[in-house]
């Protein structure tokens, strides 16, 4: 299962990357769509860089140590040593809604943050299944993965913009017909930014199934995984997170602004009836019996 979901966010991010480069060809050239490309990838960069401290400030998150916080941060730090990773820094959100995520730019400077609501909801043994799904996000590097796609979604969509004003004033200034350059521009303005949204959320989508297998191989406990994602869904669904920004909703184990509709087409995570049936049949995999 690893590796097919390693392949389709492969191949997801070389056709994010070939309708980049197709945006640039109707253009009459690479010249401004690279310019732009090298803009958002820098804007990205930056981001990634400092996204530790930009989304726990969003988040009012408070870093602990383990006199603070000694269970969370023993669970922390024994899965971290499992997992063959440095012991990242831990944080709590002062938010009643249950939820988690990960972010750092790597490794050695990660952060795992957990909500209030989580650490009164949830057991020990469910406790540790989300922590291991996050360590798996910190091993797996998709906080990178994220923001590359991010990156060149953002770029797809800002030429796509431009695409619009091209087809106000009459297309793309070459030797072509001008219908034909108006149509092409009309078809970058309305379908590329929908085809970006789209594959950028499919990777988001792959990249927590993989965190689902992580995280249940990690903290050995499959069961307990499915558990707390079924505590977090319904908790979500009856109060969902006021605070905070929905452009971060990837980066949690559960989408926490489930107050608006989303198409699951465009659903920056798997449904949760899906991650826990992969989760059974892990499960049985690993030898466990059946318990839900």
């Amino acid at each position: 299962m690893g590796l097919v979901m390693w392949l389709r966010t492969g191949l997801l991010m070389a056709i994010l990357t070939g309708l980049l480069m197709g945006i640039g060809y109707l253009f009459g050239g690479p010249n401004v769509a690279f310019l732009m490309f090298l803009f958002s990838m820098f804007f990205n960069f930056i981001t990634y860089w400092y996204s530790d401290k930009l989304v726990l400030a969003w988040y009012r998150a408070r870093v602990v140590d383990e006199y603070e916080a000694p269970e969370l941060y023993a669970i922390v730090r024994d899965l971290a040593e499992r997992a063959g990773l440095p012991t990242p820094r831990v944080a709590i959100i002062p938010s009643e809604t249950p939820n988690a995520f990960a972010t750092g730019r790597d490794p050695k400077h990660a952060v795992v943050a957990v909500t209030q609501g989580l650490l009164r909801i949830l057991n020990r043994d469910e406790l540790e299944g989300v922590i291991g799904h996050e360590l798996t996000h910190i091993k797996n590097r998709d906080i990178l993965i994220g923001t590359v796609a991010a990156a060149m979604a953002g770029a797809i969509m800002q030429l796509a913009y431009w695409a619009r004003w091209i087809a106000i004033f009459g297309g793309f200034g070459r030797d072509r017909d001008d219908s034909g350059d108006i149509i092409g521009a009309i078809l970058v303005a309305v379908l590329a930014p929908i085809a970006a949204m789209l594959i950028q959320a499919a990777i988001s989508r792959s990249r927590e199934f993989l965190a689902d297998e992580g995280g249940a191989k990690i903290s050995g406990k499959p069961h307990a995984l499915a558990s707390a994602l079924m505590k977090i869904e319904q908790a979500v669904r009856y109060r969902p997170m006021k605070e905070g920004n929905p452009a971060t909703a990837h980066m949690f184990i559960v989408n926490p602004f489930r107050g608006m509709s989303i198409a699951n087409l465009f659903a920056s995570h798997p449904p949760t009836e899906a991650r826990i049936e992969r989760l059974r049949k892990i499960a049985e995999e690993m030898g466990y019996a059946p318990t839900f």
